[in-house]
């Protein structure tokens, strides 16, 4: 798994374009099924709309890709919303752009503006984070050593998930896997090798806020 970007809370927006209303919403997904559901809640709360225009991604390399036009010139509406998303390299994420028709006609080109438009804006009202792959690693070590790996993990970003201190510091901290190795051999080179590591989980995580989200554990 690579990092990618992922919708950690939806949002929504809305745009006007000729008197015509576009609403964009945008929703995180698991699952296809989930993406299906969505679409067809917001059809249901949006039923006398003209069109409820899609598209979603789901995979880390974005394996499945679905989008409708829902009546729209083809290529004026889905396309342009699917290809917003994977401009962006937003993964696991639906969105339905709702039109209401204000009576004047955009010609295609405006249809693509104005569906792109108001899903960016949608999209600029959503948490969005980067989802990384790393590995929870057991630290000890004695007080002699602290300073040194505290010192170490700050430099480098390393968060610290868990410590305990008693004859010892027991520390967890959270490792991106690129760097693992790399702090592995700075631990021991610091602490002279005094330092007692054990790997554990690997995990998927992000950052929000300052605070580390671990997402779920990934099968090794």
């Amino acid at each position: 798994m690579t990092d990618y970007l992922f919708i950690y809370k939806g949002g929504q927006d809305e745009i006007e374009e000729k008197k015509s209303r576009f609403i964009a919403h945008i929703e995180p997904i698991a699952t296809e099924q989930d993406a299906l559901d969505f679409i067809a809640r917001t059809k249901k709360q949006y039923w006398d709309a003209r069109h409820n225009c899609f598209a979603y991604v789901l995979g880390s390399n974005h394996e499945l890709q679905r989008c409708s036009d829902d009546g729209e010139p083809g290529g004026t509406a889905g396309r342009p919303m699917l290809d917003v998303l994977l401009k962006e390299n937003i993964h696991n994420c639906a969105a339905v752009v709702t039109r209401y028709f204000g009576g004047t006609l955009l010609g295609t080109g405006g249809l693509v503006r104005a569906y792109q438009k108001s899903l960016q804006a949608g999209l600029s009202n959503c948490i969005i984070l980067t989802r990384s792959k790393g590995t929870k690693l057991h630290l000890y070590t004695d007080y002699t050593g602290l300073g040194k790996i505290q010192y170490l993990l700050a430099k480098e970003g390393i968060p610290t998930l868990d410590s305990n201190y008693t004859h010892q510091v027991e520390m967890t901290i959270l490792i991106p896997s690129h760097q693992l190795e790399h702090i592995k051999t700075q631990i021991i080179e610091c602490t002279n090798g005094s330092a007692v590591l054990e790997l554990s989980d690997t995990v998927s995580f992000a950052v929000y806020e300052g605070n580390i989200l671990i997402l779920d554990e990934i099968s090794s």
